[in-house]
């Protein structure tokens, strides 16, 4: 019997104990080989992300939504300011028509009346004062301008006087009564301004 050492035909111990080099992969065997690295897997999902589209375009709307609103809200403070004003020159205008019905009232209650006119006096005093209660409900007032200094904002000259025992500018005769309604003038007051004396205007 040969001896298994010294057998040519029988392969050496080394050959037959060393893995083989190359190992290749068998087919569908994925996991020892990918084809992938991790860094190509993430570059491949990065630039398709449906969640961050759908928050981009969520706060677009959102901006948009709000941009909307705001706008909505000036355009409402807007149209009712407008509103507020345009009724407020109603009123004035209305209450204006109504300034020259007071002045003859005054010019009647300023005349002298007899006895037989007496009734005819008192119907028209209360006429005149149910007109000021109706502008006073309405926020007019008349302005004070006999003694005052002359204000340009809210009296109109008609004629300069020399007075005497008058400081310069005093308001010493009023041909017409001024109204005014809270800070806007109705119509300005027509008054005589006392001048210093030995000065002419």
């Amino acid at each position: 019997m040969k001896d298994a050492m010294t057998d040519p035909k029988q392969e050496p111990f080394d050959e037959v104990l060393e893995p083989p080099v190359d190992d290749p992969v068998s087919p569908g065997d994925e996991t020892a080989h990918p084809t992938e690295t991790p860094d190509d897997a993430s570059a491949a999902t990065s630039g398709d992300n449906p969640g961050s589209d759908a928050a981009r375009e969520r706060d677009e709307y959102r901006d948009q939504l709000l941009r909307a609103r705001a706008e909505f809200d000036n355009y409402r403070k807007r149209i009712e300011r407008e509103r507020v004003a345009m009724i407020a020159r109603a009123t004035e205008d209305a209450l204006r028509d109504l300034l020259p019905i007071i002045d003859d009232l005054e010019r009647a209650l300023a005349a002298d009346v007899n006895d037989a006119a007496a009734p005819f006096h008192q119907g028209v005093e209360l006429i005149h004062r149910q007109m000021l209660e109706l502008l006073a409900r309405r926020g007019v007032e008349p302005i004070d301008a006999l003694g005052q200094d002359f204000d340009p904002n809210i009296h109109e000259a008609v004629a300069y006087e020399p007075a005497e025992g008058r400081r310069e500018g005093e308001i010493i005769g009023e041909l017409r009564r001024g109204y005014r309604m809270g800070d806007r003038l109705i119509r300005p007051s027509m008054v005589r301004v006392a001048q210093a004396v030995g000065t002419r205007a």
